[in-house]
């Protein structure tokens, strides 16, 4: 079963994409990039095999996206959105069990910078943009190493945002961080069931630890 929720925020109005895996796992808030929304095919492919694992997954589409804006709005005001809509969430008593927080690219950085602050108790982060392509020396590892719970990098074997090897790299020693490599780029969309059972092996294991 899903349900839309509309939210407002400091920016707008956010909607929340509940779908309702009873919610006997735990609780999977997942944000979308900054080039795509809520319908990229990673999240529908992740939220699907999660909810059917009994997970309540919440994909967050943010104000900028609901606007109709085509340029995302800077780090900050993303995270400011998202705050806004978890603590609605929180409120209404959506967040059950075990919370992980994670997204794709833009939004698995926005789940790394914000899950201390929430309590999270662990982070999905798919395709996430380590540099700009081209660009190793705009490194964005600090947000990786700054996560203080378990973390999954599910990343594309020809990422060009920064290959598994380089994610593994910086992550290198970081207690409870992993990541997977799967066939593909930086849409994850080469095949979306290996992506999908490599976020659920994760998963599965957090919530047996």
């Amino acid at each position: 079963m899903s349900e839309l929720r509309e939210i407002d925020t400091p920016l707008g109005p956010a909607r929340a994409h509940v779908t309702d895996g009873r919610g006997s796992s735990g609780t999977l808030v997942l944000g979308h990039g900054a080039g795509g929304g809520v319908e990229s095919v990673d999240l529908v492919g992740v939220t699907s095999e999660a909810a059917g694992a009994g997970w309540r997954v919440v994909r967050v589409e943010q104000p900028w996206r609901v606007a109709g804006k085509r340029i995302a709005a800077a780090p900050p005001k993303l995270d400011e959105g998202w705050r806004a809509v978890l603590e609605r969430l929180r409120a209404d008593d959506v967040l059950s069990g075990p919370l992980v927080l994670g997204g794709r690219s833009a939004g698995a950085r926005v789940a790394c910078r914000t899950a201390a602050e929430h309590g999270a108790d662990g982070v999905l982060a798919l395709a996430f943009p380590l540099h700009p392509p081209g660009r190793p020396e705009k490194s964005r590892a600090a947000e990786l190493t700054a996560v203080p719970v378990p973390l999954v990098v599910v990343q594309g074997e020809t990422d060009a945002f920064g290959s598994p090897e380089e994610v593994a790299a910086v992550l290198d020693g970081q207690k409870g961080a992993s990541v997977y490599a799967v066939p593909g780029d930086h849409s994850l969309k080469k095949n979306v069931a290996v992506v999908a059972a490599a976020a659920m092996s994760w998963l599965g294991e957090l919530t047996a630890s």
